[in-house]
């Protein structure tokens, strides 16, 4: 979880908080049938957060889903949260190629936004 303000003219980040992906055992989207960006999320305790979007939650989830399915393989509880939406072909089917290559675009453009904040240690 990182921190964000303005002093004069530069932007600050702080780096709140780290989870890892490996002890997150549920993501709970509360309420799947109504556009909400709230959203838990399950480590060894529960944190309440909010998105930007119902959209950017949701987009959040499809990512942590991916990086499971690809580096640690585990059985990661999503819960309410529209299956359809949490599906690539579902988006691909539904809204065409060209928003799913501006979303991975923008999904890889943010990646590479947060690896830049993160300090080498």
């Amino acid at each position: 979880m990182i921190k964000h303000w303005r002093a004069d003219r530069e932007e600050k980040y702080e780096i709140i908080e780290r989870w890892f992906l490996k002890d997150l055992d549920m993501i709970d989207g509360k309420e799947a049938d109504t556009d909400n960006p709230y959203f838990d999320m399950h480590f060894h305790k529960v944190y309440n957060l909010e998105a930007y979007s119902c959209a950017s939650k949701y987009t959040f989830a499809r990512m942590l889903n991916k990086l499971n399915a690809m580096y640690l393989k585990k059985d990661l509880k999503i819960v309410n949260f529209d299956d359809t939406y949490l599906n690539d072909d579902s988006i691909c089917s539904s809204s065409g190629g060209d928003f799913l290559v501006l979303m991975k675009l923008c999904f890889y453009t943010s990646n590479l936004f947060c690896l830049s904040l993160c300090p080498l240690s």
